[in-house]
């Protein structure tokens, strides 16, 4: 059964493109200047910027574009803006910490969105007229790399609303600020928690505090036709939103036409943001995921053929790997499959958000095409 694709008015993704400067129209009307500055020891840890070489061997394109080049990743289809886990974020290129999780609020304007820098001192402002415009943009104060704008139209108290290009972070979740060398921000997020050290000579705590509960946990699956999935998806008890989308693929900006010819790498993907007190991974994996389609099929699911159509499970962390290793094993085993299972379990990378008309197909096409079903 043949599925079709309708494109987005070019207009449409124009005013998207523009939609955080148009937000700020009352722009700031002085700025610092910002001055590259090559190595910075603030803190206990250095921070250097590579050389050019290095960074074009090391970034992706997207990044290289966007810290570089003062380029702009489109909107709602960039890795971080509805990201909601605990953490801080920081330059891709320095690893110098600019923004927390804690700072970060939904603009609507599908970039990443903070009121504040994690520390004033990192990050620089100059006045940007590019474009016609009169804004303020915001750098990285070690390795000069581009980050985005900064308006004063936020809805906190500070008043001010970053508006950040995901290219240009790198999110260090809260429970791993110690091991990748942060330990002066874990307790904002751990505040009865002794306090951190980075010294390897540190005494051990004599009572570890528990970390708190999560009420929000991600899941990446693939398993055939984005539509499908995220229909039956949405209606487990303890899922909170399910979105269509790309990953695992080698390029940057994927889009339906270019992952539909299966040459991109990637599959049609979708990310489950779940309540972990309501819902386990275990549990979504292994009553629903390895149910809702046909683990057995290698590039296949129903008529729809190639890679892009392959079952998946994108691991978000050390747990869930050895989580989704567990049930994929346990299944294997059960006999509920008369053909081995061939789900690649592998880490996850940059997802993208599929076209808007590809979220919530099914709801709006009550007959449109599915290969999916709950399987006993």
């Amino acid at each position: 059964m043949r599925r079709t694709h309708h494109t987005l008015q070019t207009t449409l993704v124009v005013a998207l493109l523009l939609a955080c400067s148009e937000r700020g129209a009352a722009q700031r009307t002085t700025a610092q200047t910002a001055r590259p500055v090559a190595t910075s020891t603030q803190g206990a840890r250095s921070y250097t910027k590579p050389s050019d070489a290095e960074l074009k061997r090391r970034l992706s394109p997207a990044q290289y574009d966007v810290t570089q080049r003062s380029a702009t990743e489109r909107p709602f289809r960039n890795e971080y803006w509805d990201n909601h886990a605990p953490g801080i974020y920081v330059d891709i290129v320095t690893g110098e910490p600019l923004f927390s999780s804690l700072d970060k609020f939904d603009s609507g304007t599908g970039w990443p969105s903070f009121s504040r820098p994690i520390d004033g001192a990192r990050v620089v402002q100059r006045r940007d007229d590019a474009h016609g415009m009169q804004r303020t943009e915001v750098r990285s104060g070690t390795g000069d790399s581009h980050l985005g704008h900064v308006f004063n139209d936020g809805p906190t108290e500070t008043g001010e609303r970053y508006c950040i290009n995901s290219a240009a972070l790198r999110f260090v979740p809260a429970d791993r600020l110690i091991e990748e060398g942060y330990p002066e921000y874990h307790a904002r997020f751990f505040p009865n928690a002794p306090a951190a050290s980075s010294s390897l000579n540190a005494p051990t705590p004599a009572a570890p505090q528990a970390a708190p509960v999560a009420t929000r946990e991600t899941a990446i699956l693939a398993g055939g036709c984005f539509w499908g999935m995220e229909e039956i998806l949405r209606q487990i008890p303890g899922v909170l939103e399910v979105d269509a989308g790309y990953t695992g693929g080698n390029t940057s900006e994927p889009d339906y036409d270019a992952v539909h010819t299966g040459t991109t790498g990637h599959a049609e993907a979708v990310r489950v943001v779940f309540d972990p007190r309501k819902l386990g991974y275990a549990d979504l994996l292994e009553r629903w995921f390895f149910r809702m389609h046909d683990p057995t099929t290698l590039n296949r699911q129903g008529n729809d053929v190639g890679s892009q159509y392959r079952s998946a499970i994108f691991f978000t962390s050390p747990t869930q790997q050895r989580v989704a290793l567990e049930v994929k094993e346990r299944v294997n085993r059960s006999g509920k499959w008369n053909k081995p299972i061939v789900t690649q379990i592998v880490a996850a990378g940059p997802f993208t958000m599929a076209e808007p008309e590809h979220q919530d197909y099914l709801q709006r096409n009550p007959n449109g095409y599915t290969c999916h079903y709950l399987r006993p």
